[in-house]
C-alpha cells in the first residue's frame, strides 16, 4: 500500500467483481456492451440489471465514463470507462481521459473506495507496463488537484504475472 495525499493506493491480485467497496470500474467500450473480459465478468456476476442500465444510457464518447448501480455485486456502483470503441484499441489519450472521467464520476457519486482493473490491457491491446505508469500518473494528478472523497483506490490484477509487473512499477515509482 502507498499513499498519495490522504488516499491509499492498493494493489490486489484477484477478481475485481469481489471488491467490497463503493465502486468498481469496468473497462468498457463506447457502446456500453458488457461483452468479454472484465465487462463480461461484471455482467455474469452482477446480473442483467447492469446491462439494462447501460442500454438506457446508450453510447458514450471515447474516454468518457458512465455510472450504473452494482446489481448483485458487492460494490454499490459500476463506473463504465470507455477506453475503446467496440472492437477497437485503447490509446494513451483514451486511457488518460478514461481514468480521469472515472474518478470524476466517483466524486460526483460520493464514492470513497474505488477499484480499477488494468484498463485496456486485455482485448483492447494496451501494454501493461505503460498502463501501470499512466494510471499512477493520472491518479497522482487527479488526487493532488481535485476535491475528492477517496479514501482508497485499489487496482485489481487478475493474474500473478500482471500483479508482479504492476507491483514492480509502483514500488519503483514510490521509492
Amino acid at each position: 500500500m502507498w499513499k498519495i495525499g490522504q488516499t491509499s493506493i492498493i494493489l490486489q491480485q484477484g477478481d475485481i467483481t469481489e471488491f467490497d467497496g463503493d465502486a468498481i470500474v469496468n473497462a468498457a467500450n463506447t457502446q456500453l456492451i458488457l461483452g468479454a473480459g472484465v465487462a463480461g465478468a461484471i455482467r455474469k456476476k452482477g446480473g442483467l440489471s447492469i446491462q439494462e442500465e447501460c442500454n438506457k444510457i446508450g453510447s458514450i464518447q471515447l474516454g468518457e465514463a458512465a455510472i450504473t448501480k452494482g446489481g448483485l455485486l458487492k460494490a454499490k456502483f459500476v463506473i463504465h470507462g470507455a477506453s475503446m470503441n467496440l472492437g477497437g484499441r485503447t490509446t494513451e489519450i483514451s486511457l488518460r481521459n478514461t481514468i480521469k472521467n472515472c474518478l470524476m464520476r466517483g466524486v460526483s457519486s460520493n464514492v470513497e473506495s474505488i477499484a480499477f482493473p488494468a484498463i485496456g490491457t486485455g482485448i483492447a491491446g494496451f501494454p501493461l507496463d505503460r498502463c501501470a505508469d499512466i494510471m499512477l500518473k493520472e491518479f497522482k494528478k487527479f488526487l493532488q488537484s481535485e476535491k475528492h472523497f477517496f479514501k482508497s483506490i485499489t487496482l485489481f490484477l487478475f493474474s500473478e504475472k500482471d500483479y508482479i509487473k504492476f507491483k514492480t512499477i509502483f514500488t519503483n515509482y514510490f521509492e
